[in-house]
């Protein structure tokens, strides 16, 4: 594949339209334009000479929408996108009343094995670049950007993938998309999602973002943990959580902890006891997730009944803690379940 534009910050573009023997102060209105997730087609007054020359030498985005669903229920939507390699992911667009949130794939794929996500089925093929995360929030935002007001304000990397598994191109990712010349988005607009590698969480504390770090720790003793989570046999709960006390007191940056809610797993009010007393003293808030049901893993939710005693329980234990809303239920829009359904399709179709 030829290199990707996308993955490129400012002075990287100038130095690479230097090379192709342009002026570098054309590497302004092309940033300008892939900013706003424009592919050479739409990139209207850069001169048809250096058009060729990118063209010739480099992609421009890293994705492109092959496939949109959009929620009856709540107008959430889900996007399928193609790579430039045939692989396929996806990414799920969420309004709310404080900004319309983007969820990002960093992999395509994933190896963490966690038992109730379908991301991690078929495991990891590979790591996203930079440029093709950014990408995912690029066209996404011009899909929905109403003149210089930006369609995408917040970003969470929540899509299939572990973030901090491919480590180096999440951490440019991120810089890019702060970047002062280009989207711009806040750095208190960003969450990242960890199963709870602990060493590179270490890392991430050092690295001066202002990120939210959302750990996703889904039960409160080790052995419920290992059942659901093989990454709790590396980075056991004894590991962890000093872990996120670290992050917490290096960031000022309280943790915030997901739980997804497992029928006849996790869900007793003796689980609640024991995850408030795990948390307890630390700057955080628990996120209560309904389990998405996918059909492969036989994991369901509990009754409404359950997940209203669950978090008043840790409210009465003075845990800090709110139920997620579940948005695009009617469109797959659980991590993981469009991309399997659409891989699936396909060897229906190679069947036939």
């Amino acid at each position: 594949m030829k290199p990707l534009l996308t993955d490129m910050s400012l002075p990287e573009l100038q130095q690479a339209i230097s090379t192709l023997g342009e002026p570098a102060f054309r590497a302004k209105q092309v940033y300008g334009f892939l900013q706003r997730g424009e592919d050479f087609s739409g990139m209207g007054n850069i001169g048809k000479g250096l058009k060729e020359k990118l063209e010739a030498a480099y992609d421009a985005q890293g994705v492109r929408v092959l496939r949109s669903f959009v929620s009856s229920l709540d107008g959430t939507e889900k996007y399928l996108y193609a790579l430039r390699d045939g692989n396929v992911i996806e990414g799920v667009f969420m309004r709310y009343h404080y900004g319309n949130t983007l969820c990002v794939s960093t992999q395509v794929g994933c190896k963490m094995g966690c038992a109730f996500c379908a991301s991690t089925l078929d495991g990891c093929v590979r790591d996203l670049t930079p440029g093709e995360m950014l990408s995912q929030v690029l066209v996404v935002d011009r899909l929905h950007r109403e003149g210089e007001k930006r369609g995408v304000t917040n970003v969470v990397l929540m899509g299939s993938g572990e973030p901090l598994d491919n480590y180096d191109n999440v951490l440019k990712f991120l810089r890019l998309l702060n970047a002062p010349e280009g989207i711009c988005i806040s750095q208190r607009n960003i969450s990242l999602s960890t199963c709870g590698l602990v060493d590179k969480m270490d890392r991430l504390k050092d690295e001066g973002l202002g990120i939210t770090l959302s750990v996703s720790l889904h039960a409160p003793t080790n052995e419920q943990r290992d059942a659901l989570m093989p990454v709790n046999r590396r980075w056991p709960l004894e590991t962890l959580l000093p872990a996120c006390r670290r992050y917490e007191r290096m960031t000022g940056r309280r943790i915030v902890f997901e739980y997804a809610l497992i029928e006849g797993k996790n869900t007793s009010l003796a689980d609640a006891d024991r995850l408030a007393a795990l948390v307890k003293g630390l700057r955080c808030h628990v996120n209560l997730i309904p389990v998405n049901e996918v059909k492969e893993r036989g994991l369901l939710p509990p009754q409404q009944k359950g997940i209203l005693a669950f978090e008043k329980r840790l409210a009465e234990r003075g845990v800090s803690v709110t139920r997620r809303r579940e948005m695009g239920d009617d469109i797959a829009g659980a991590c993981g379940q469009l991309r399997r359904s659409h891989l699936a399709g396909e060897q229906d179709e190679q069947g036939e």
